[in-house]
């Protein structure tokens, strides 16, 4: 049997290549400065790395939360900034996301009308709905978690959370078809199937191991009923969606993990 000549390049290259999809999930996903990326590659080669980005995202908010709590700020208090030092870090990439997509599939109307209004700067009553009920939950649960301990409870949750949440995006990805041939959907590309399998392991895995489980698991569930909604309002998967998939699981697993972990303190 013949070897391949460019395997052994092939290995070489085989960590520079996952350091290069870890800095294009945090380019994507973050606005952390200072990280250059290759643009050429499509966004989801790097899917398995998304629960990193958003692990990072989760150490931000969950350390600003939890470092305002040691000083002395009230509970709520310091939870609202956490969720905001978060919001600024993904340049409210998520929220975006998730306003469009309850403005477009709650508008009731066609498939043509509703893709037009996800594509729509203005937002909605749906759109500042989801926003406000999004945001109350991921603060009071926050707060709630760092009664139970603000560096033991509070910052592994959101880092839980994070992570999951952005896990989830690939996974939507991969289980519906582009409801459009253009945008950043689209142009994203179809992640593989292992790489989706990576993105979900490694935060259930980092759950497991830290006492986050059966609620991790659990804020998968309502990703079923949005790629239903998508699948049956928009004829699939937009990038909006996929930020309202984010976000809409980080919200459940820091909700479910607030009544794991908050209600033992």
């Amino acid at each position: 049997m013949e070897l391949d000549p460019d395997a052994p390049t092939a290995r070489k290259d085989g960590p520079r290549r996952r350091f290069d999809e870890i800095s294009l999930a945090l380019v994507f996903l973050t606005r952390l400065p200072g990280v250059r990326t290759d643009w050429s590659r499509p966004l989801m080669s790097a899917a398995w790395a998304f629960p990193v980005a958003g692990a990072v995202v989760g150490l931000v908010g969950g350390g600003v939360a939890a470092l305002l709590a040691t000083l002395g700020a009230p509970p709520l208090l310091a939870a609202t900034l956490g969720v905001a030092a978060a919001v600024l870090f993904t340049g409210a990439l998520h929220e975006d996301g998730l306003a469009d997509t309850a403005d477009g599939i709650g508008s009731g109307r066609d498939r043509a009308r509703s893709l037009e209004i996800l594509r729509d700067s203005r937002i909605g009553a749906y759109g500042v709905l989801a926003l406000i009920v999004s945001s109350l939950a991921r603060v009071t649960a926050l707060a709630a978690l760092l009664e139970a301990g603000a560096w033991t409870a509070a910052l592994p949750a959101f880092v839980l959370a994070a992570a999951l949440g952005r896990g989830a995006g690939p996974a939507v990805m991969a289980a519906l078809p582009p409801a459009r041939d253009d945008g950043v959907g689209a142009a994203a590309g179809r992640p593989a199937p292992a790489g989706v399998a990576v993105a979900l392991v490694l935060p259930l895995l980092a759950g497991l191991l830290v006492g986050g489980w059966p609620a991790l698991p659990l804020a998968l569930a309502p990703l079923v009923w949005l790629g239903w909604l998508a699948l049956r309002r928009l004829g699939g998967t937009t990038g909006d969606v996929v930020g309202a998939a984010i976000l809409l699981t980080e919200t459940t697993a820091l909700a479910l993990l607030a009544m794991a972990w908050g209600g033992a303190a």
